[in-house]
Formats: C-alpha cells, structure tokens, sequence
C-alpha cells in the first residue's frame, strides 16, 4: 500500500476518489447518498434524514441506495445517549447497515466503543467525528480506524479551531484524519490534501447539487452567500450551529433566552432541555429545507458557501474536484 494518505484511505475504503459525503440532516435524500458513491466517493446515510424526512423503513431505505449504485456507502451513527429508546433504535439501524453490507461508520457525539466492537468484527471501519485533540483521545480508547477533523469552518456544529491548526493536534495519533469543512472549491480540496489530510467531507457543496432534494430557495442562498453570511446560533439545538443568516435568522437573534439557558446549563434539566430543542430542530430544519409554501427559518450551511457559485450535478463537482 502505498504511503501517501489519501490513496490508502481509498484502498482502505474501496473508493476512487478521497471525498466523503458527509451526512446531513435533514438533506441526505437516498438519490445524493448514492451519487457521492457513483461519481467514486462514499455516500453517507444519516439515519435520522432517510426514516423521518423521506419516509423509509429503514432497511428498504438502504436497499433502494444500494438500487442506485454498486460502489461502497457508509452510514452515521450519532451515539450520544439523549434516551435509552433513541440509543435502541440507533443499535437496530446498525445492525440492519452491517446486514445489508454496509462496512464503514461515521460516529458522533458519543464514546464509539460499542459501535467499533460491532464494526470490526466483521471487518469493517469506524471513523469518529473530532473538533480537537481531547476528543480524539476519547475515540483512541475506543479503538476507531480514523478521524473527521470537523474545522471552524464546517456547517452544522462547526470546531473552533482551523484546518491547519486542527491536522496539527491530530495527526500524532497515526490514523487518517479527514478534512471536514471549508471545501467548496478545487483550490480547497487540494489545499487540504497539501496539508496532509487522508481525504475531505463536504456536506454544504453537495447542497447545492442537482441530486439534493432541498428546495431551490436553499440551493441559491447557498450560492448568493459569502462565507461573512455564515453565523452560529444556539437558537437551533442549544449549542451553536453554522446557518446562513437570512432575514427569519436576524429577526430570531442567535442566542437562546435567558430561561433556556438556564435550563441548559442545570445539572438536573440539561438533558431534557437538549432533547427538547433537538426534537424542535428537527422540525424546522426539514420544514425550511423541503416545504416550498414556508419562509426558511434555519438554513444549514458552512463557510465553503464562499467558493460555490452554481449548482451542479455531482458526478460535475467531482470533475471538477478531481480532473
């Protein structure tokens, strides 16, 4: 195999190119997913995204990708303990992917242990999402094969720290660490692969993709906006969240109220209080992305909008990424 990180991050994973479609909720429709793994990358199910949003039972939801390629995809676990009924439901959505062939996970917002011990024992790989280098600590004890190195210029729940400074706390640990955020552009994508990461993964650019099920009104506010329009707002799920600042987002304000707050920071009520806002979240994200006849209130975007100035079919980004 050879030495140079991104070839043995596609030799790992089966793929052509080093390009990770990152799992988005709610914007991961089946069509997309599979399409980032035809055009030679890997399509990532979010789980969440393909039962509540698009309606299917979960194993003919991954059937039906699976019906639109034959290359490689992966799914998302997001495995912080919110409820014992949401931690059973994620175990049964990993147990169906592993049956249905799936062999390389995302995780997130969790320790990954029981998630890595299911995977390898059929031999298939863990990546565990990272902002620095104490969670990555935490993902070492659990033995992951892997690292998303989630930047401060990422969508959703956006690092703090940028993608050199990031690769720097990262790459001691010996594993391959993926670039998520800020990659719109080619300029970008071979930035990150100069900077020595095995691979990148882009939610925001494949947004703007014909493939993606979000509404048009979404797809140009991402192509009309400049990374100065990307803000964080807690208002969404109590920690903050990289939306594009449109006027519903201004009138809102970013930050959440003085009770909430307090009910976030309760030793006793926090937990409650972030799985009601999550419940919430979800809600209005779907509402704003997909409902044709409703104002977008919450528009999900990195600050790679700054590089994206059309919308285009995902086999085109990807020669345009990879030519």
């Amino acid at each position: 195999m050879s030495n140079n990180p991104q070839n043995q991050f596609t030799q790992q994973l089966g793929i052509k190119h080093p390009i990770i479609g990152g799992p988005m909720y709610p914007c991961s429709n089946p069509e997309l997913v599979a399409a980032v793994s035809e055009a030679g990358g890997i399509g990532i199910v979010q789980p969440i995204s393909l039962t509540y949003v698009f309606g299917y039972d979960y194993r003919a939801g991954l059937q039906f990708i699976k019906s639109l390629t034959s290359q490689p995809i992966g799914m998302n676990a997001l495995i912080e303990k919110s409820s014992k009924r949401y931690q059973q439901r994620m175990e049964h959505w990993l147990d169906i992917a592993l049956e249905e062939g799936v062999r390389f996970f995302i995780t997130s917002l969790g320790k990954p242990d029981w998630v890595v011990k299911k995977v390898h024992q059929v031999g298939g790989l863990v990546y565990h999402d990272v902002t620095e280098k104490k969670w990555a600590y935490k993902a070492m004890e659990s033995n992951v094969d892997g690292l998303i190195a989630v930047n401060n210029r990422a969508g959703g729940h956006a690092g703090n720290l940028d993608a050199i400074a990031l690769f720097d706390e990262l790459h001691q640990f010996n594993l391959p660490v993926i670039c998520a955020g800020g990659i719109g552009s080619r300029a970008e994508y071979d930035s990150a692969l100069d900077i020595g990461y095995a691979g990148v993964q882009m939610g925001t650019r494949f947004i703007a993709s014909n493939e993606c099920s979000a509404k048009p009104e979404y797809k140009s506010a991402i192509v009309q906006a400049s990374e100065r329009d990307i803000v964080l707002s807690q208002r969404v799920t109590g920690v903050p969240v990289s939306l594009i600042n449109t006027g519903n987002v201004e009138r809102s304000g970013t930050s959440v109220n003085p009770l909430t707050r307090f009910l976030l920071n309760s030793p006793k009520l926090k937990q409650f209080m972030r799985s009601f806002l999550f419940l919430k979240s979800m809600y209005q994200l779907k509402k704003a992305a997909f409902d044709k006849t409703h104002q977008a209130e919450f528009w999900q975007a990195g600050k790679s909008v700054q590089t994206i100035n059309q919308v285009q079919s995902v086999q085109d980004i990807f020669n345009e990424f990879v030519r």
